[in-house]
């Protein structure tokens, strides 16, 4: 395994830090818009964790762009396996108190969707956190789910 982006940002402050994984497998239409919703969160400490499952477009190439971009960002480069091989990986390199996880063809259109999420949560003293989501075309206009 590979594991590429900057490890210099202080993680020591575990009970705020929320880390969100994402695993990559040939979605090169989608990552760029992805991963600039997760850079746009309000959400102050939080480390992503791409795991590029052996793709064989260029979605690798974009998870190494934004790991050079954003120094929260880490890349684990790795055989295909599927997505929860990609998604176990990710827990195990996690060094975050809080977990989340976003498929790579997903968008928060919310910029605090983290800080309500973590407000919620620590509010209510939960473990977890479950929420809905809304399924939308390729325009961003809402559709049923399938």
């Amino acid at each position: 395994m590979y594991f590429g982006g900057c490890k210099s940002v202080d993680y020591s402050n575990k009970m705020e830090l929320i880390t969100i994984i994402i695993p990559v497998y040939n979605v090169e239409k989608y990552l760029r818009e992805c991963l600039d919703s997760v850079a746009d969160q309000t959400f102050p400490n939080t480390e992503v964790l791409l795991v590029d499952d052996g793709s064989t477009d260029s979605s690798g190439v974009i998870c190494d762009e934004y790991a050079k971009r954003y120094p929260y960002i880490r890349v684990i480069h790795k055989k295909n396996g599927g997505p929860s091989l990609a998604r176990n990986i990710g827990i195990n390199e996690a060094n975050g108190e809080w977990l989340i996880f976003l498929d790579a063809d997903d968008i928060w259109n919310d910029k605090d969707c983290l800080s309500k999420l973590y407000n919620y949560a620590t509010t209510l003293n939960l473990d977890i956190v479950r929420f809905e989501y809304q399924a939308v075309n390729e325009n961003l206009q809402p559709i049923e789910p399938r």
